[in-house]
């Protein structure tokens, strides 16, 4: 799948959206959520907010890539990576909700393909030049965390009321998991920009393994938690096409 441009990798990434909502595909949640991650990204190229426009620019392509072409593998049953298998499988249950379909997808996409992407950007020492505009995109990221915490809201209403008694719960949770992500996807980059073709495909072998171990702690995180979780999914609003044009669209003002 080759992506020219960063408009090239929204429209894909819509297309995927689009088809999820005709098909009522829950993967539609993660890639409303890609999306306007990739136009907030875009939106910063434009504004100068990174330092260099035309690097980040062919990251989030690289990077793309990754989820894409792992979304026609799995589409086609064709071998994917570990992890983004477990992730794609987690589609078909319905006892998950919202909020843990959004986690997997980030889970899988940054922790193992942001590090691979950026070390494949930028290999060797040029990796540290990358530092401050990879750390930027949490900055850009975390200005939707309050979009996607009103769509929760939308798509479960008594949220509203926990969220205002708990100090906005889900949104901690679904910022937390971002920026920890993100973190250690930073430190897996250098790890693998600096090691060579060998030591790479060890290392993410183990990376695909460890993440898709955190992808079953997140389906399954323990009886307490998942009695909560349990109630949460009997009082969500079973529309998914619903819920992913919620996701798409929810602008706070």
């Amino acid at each position: 799948m080759k992506l020219n441009t960063i408009g090239d990798v929204i429209t894909t990434i819509d297309a995927v959206v689009q088809d999820c909502i005709a098909t009522q595909n829950t993967e539609g949640y993660f890639a409303a959520l890609y999306k306007r991650m990739t136009i907030a990204v875009s939106e910063g190229i434009s504004n100068g907010a990174f330092e260099d426009g035309a690097r980040m620019e062919k990251l989030d392509i690289c990077f793309a890539e990754r989820y894409l072409s792992a979304w026609q593998c799995y589409r086609q049953q064709q071998p994917c990576s570990a992890s983004w298998q477990c992730a794609f499988d987690a589609t078909n249950n319905n006892h998950l909700i919202v909020l843990q379909h959004l986690i997997l997808g980030i889970n899988t996409h940054i922790n193992l393909d942001l590090a691979i992407a950026a070390a494949a950007v930028c290999p060797g020492n040029a990796i540290h030049a990358l530092e401050k505009d990879f750390n930027n995109i949490n900055n850009i990221i975390a200005t939707l965390v309050d979009d996607i915490q009103s769509c929760l809201e939308q798509v479960w209403f008594p949220m509203r009321i926990i969220n205002r008694l708990a100090n906005r719960g889900e949104q901690a949770v679904l910022n937390f998991s971002i920026s920890v992500a993100r973190k250690a996807a930073w430190s897996n980059a250098v790890y693998l920009a600096q090691s060579s073709e060998t030591a790479q495909q060890h290392y993410i072998h183990q990376m695909d393994t460890m993440v898709r171990l955190l992808a079953h702690k997140i389906q399954s995180p323990g009886w307490l938690i998942s009695l909560l979780l349990k109630a949460i999914r009997a009082a969500e609003y079973d529309d998914v096409r619903r819920t992913i044009k919620l996701i798409d669209t929810t602008v706070v003002d």
